[in-house]
């Protein structure tokens, strides 16, 4: 049995990463912020420690007699312009957890990323780990994937020091979402608060097979290399309509028309000039339209033996999740 360590357990991949160590028969310890939500994960006996991003002492305290860290926590948002706070907790604090790993002697560090910091596809077909980043010039860069582009920068950057192995996980659905982050979508969906559908792609992956696939990176993976961890290429209408079919509502019938949903996004843009949130802006309606967010996980399958399942199973146990916990 090892001593393992979780940055971001309360979020959803964190907290299902947290629940498949305890499986596997690991002691989790995890780091967490004062006054961060962690209720809904009572059930899982996790050592909890009070420590911030900002802090390499207070991480490098948690992290001692750990044999692996997992880095999951990170600043996500819609916002376009990058703020000093985004900076501070994926930027700065990856540099941070990777300090408090090589003070505390720590083996191995996985580092969570995003496909976001790989690239886009150009020529129709799903994009692999070598893919240039190519957001800005597609037009669909925002905050959160120049930040987490600089952050895996920065653990490429250490390679010489601390054993690293970066995932790249996709959209995920599943349980334990108590924010809710993407089970937001499904909430929606739901609730009937969606007006239409997008002709748009993404890749959606349930998230506690992202989660065994990150067992999987730390015991095999390649020091230094990056691994997406993709499920199913689908339009944003196909996922509706499957979150639907599971929760046993009718899905969003009308396709939204492009010029109405490009003033929705510009409407967004001037909100967020003003310091505000806004719901959505003009780079998540080019999201919506795009088809060329597509990835692949040939390289974890080969390297790591990373498995995806269906996605139906992903959808209603976040269902019955959010039912279960009154939020839906």
């Amino acid at each position: 049995m090892a001593r393992v360590a979780i940055t971001g357990a309360s979020g959803l991949l964190g907290g299902n990463l947290a629940a498949e160590l305890v499986a596997a028969g690991h002691r989790v310890v995890a780091i967490r912020r004062a006054g961060s939500q962690i209720g809904h994960l009572d059930d899982l006996p996790i050592e909890w420690i009070d420590a911030e991003l900002r802090s390499t002492a207070a991480m490098t305290r948690a992290f001692a007699g750990a044999d692996c860290v997992f880095h999951c926590a990170a600043a996500v948002s819609v916002q376009r312009a990058v703020t000093p706070e985004m900076v501070e907790t994926n930027v700065t604090g990856t540099a941070n957890v990777i300090d408090a790993v090589i003070a505390a002697g720590v083996a191995r560090l996985v580092h969570t990323s995003s496909v976001v910091a790989v690239g886009l596809s150009t020529n129709g077909q799903p994009c692999d780990e070598t893919a240039a980043w190519n957001f800005d010039t597609q037009g669909l860069v925002d905050a959160y994937a120049i930040t987490k582009r600089r952050a895996e920068e920065v653990v490429t950057a250490a390679r010489d020091r601390v054993d690293a192995v970066i995932v790249n996980p996709t959209y995920m659905f599943g349980p334990r979402d108590a924010r809710p982050s993407s089970g937001k979508l499904i909430i929606d969906v739901v609730r009937r608060r969606v007006p239409g559908w997008t002709p748009g792609y993404n890749n959606f992956v349930d998230v506690r097979d992202v989660a065994r696939g990150m067992l999987r990176a730390w015991h095999r993976g390649r020091r230094g290399e990056r691994y997406i961890l993709a499920g199913h290429d689908m339009t944003y209408g196909d996922v509706m309509r499957a979150i639907a079919t599971v929760a046993g509502t009718k899905p969003p019938r009308l396709r939204v028309p492009k010029p109405a949903a490009w003033l929705f996004g510009k409407w967004g843009d001037l909100v967020e000039r003003t310091g505000r949130h806004p719901l959505i802006n003009s780079t998540q309606i080019r999201y919506a339209y795009s088809d060329r967010f597509r990835f692949h996980s040939t390289k974890a399958t080969r390297d790591l033996g990373y498995t995806c399942g269906p996605l139906e199973p992903a959808l209603r146990d976040a269902i019955d999740w959010f039912r279960a916990h009154g939020m839906l």
